[in-house]
């Protein structure tokens, strides 16, 4: 069971989303013409995967019913507020 996350760097509430670091044309090139390059590039790729918040692309998302979540979700709504007013 999920729950909802805020990113630290934006202030964005919701699910993260997978990033995968490189390039898929290049990945697809090097397997086509250079198998132990292909290989290689693909285990990076792989292996470079991070969850990131799907408005800033940072890594830097953390609950929401955490200690620094709750001030977080505090901070961005009175912010809110103020630029309302």
């Amino acid at each position: 069971m999920s729950e909802d996350l805020i990113c630290t760097t934006c202030g964005y509430v919701g699910y993260p989303k997978k990033i995968t670091k490189g390039s898929f044309l290049i990945e697809l090139i090097l397997w086509c013409f250079f198998f132990i390059p292909g290989l290689i590039y693909s285990i990076w790729r792989i292996s470079s995967r991070y969850k990131a918040c799907p408005e800033c692309k940072s890594a830097t998302m953390i609950p929401v019913n955490t200690p620094v979540g709750q001030k977080l979700i505090e901070d961005n709504d009175s912010e809110k507020v103020l630029k309302q007013n």
